[in-house]
């Protein structure tokens, strides 16, 4: 049964998908995540995800961060971006996008070495759903960049597609629906959505999974 709540901003969201998934929810997307070739790590806390991204990300490769709440809210987007410390390429494409040299902007950002980001949906049979306005970020995952790491709340697995689906219709599209407006005056678009079953290239994807509720 769905479970609306009104919240002080008034959304009507389904309040179930905002627990964190039991960890025998967690075993079981990790292992079939695993049998699929995926790379998964399952801590406890943001704060453990942030150290292990900051540890795998290369210096000599670009790394570009995609537009999520759960890298802005861990600190990643900060430390990739800002930090100095990687070849980092939102901030390029920002000076590109405001000087409207949108083709410069897609060519640089179409293959970058890394892609760091999240996901609104994993399942507990190992589906990866992933939900945009422009899809920049989609094609990153699905082929693009040579590697892509993800982080993700717990609170994102869910038992199968149809609730994945659900899940982005009800809670996660209208929390970045309200982050929009209030940020930018604007609505969000839910234009695309990629559903990931497999991984045919090994070692290009990994997965952090946190028991915590992080990100929409």
């Amino acid at each position: 049964m769905t479970t609306l709540t009104t919240t002080e901003a008034g959304l009507d969201l389904d309040t179930r998908f905002e627990r964190p998934a039991d960890e025998s929810q967690i075993r079981r997307a990790a292992a079939a995540l695993r049998a699929k070739g995926y790379t998964v790590e399952v801590v406890d806390t943001p704060e453990q995800a942030r150290v292990l991204v900051n540890d795998r990300l290369p210096a000599d490769r670009s790394v570009f961060t995609v537009s999520s709440e759960t890298l802005r809210v861990s600190g990643l987007d900060e430390d990739i971006n800002a930090s100095g410390r990687y070849d980092a390429l939102r901030p390029k494409l920002v000076a590109l996008q405001q000087e409207g040299r949108i083709d410069e902007m897609r060519s640089l950002g179409g293959a970058p070495g890394v892609v760091v980001g999240s996901l609104h949906a994993v399942t507990e049979d190992g589906r990866l759903l992933a939900a945009s306005g422009s899809g920049s970020q989609l094609a990153l995952y699905s082929f693009g960049a040579a590697e892509v790491v993800w982080v993700v709340g717990a609170q994102k697995i869910v038992p199968d597609l149809d609730t994945a689906m659900r899940r982005i219709e009800t809670y996660a599209y209208p929390r970045e629906d309200a982050r929009m407006r209030a940020a930018h005056g604007v609505p969000a678009l839910l234009s695309k959505i990629l559903i990931i079953d497999n991984e045919m290239f090994e070692n290009r994807c990994s997965l952090i999974l946190v028991r915590e509720a992080i990100g929409f």
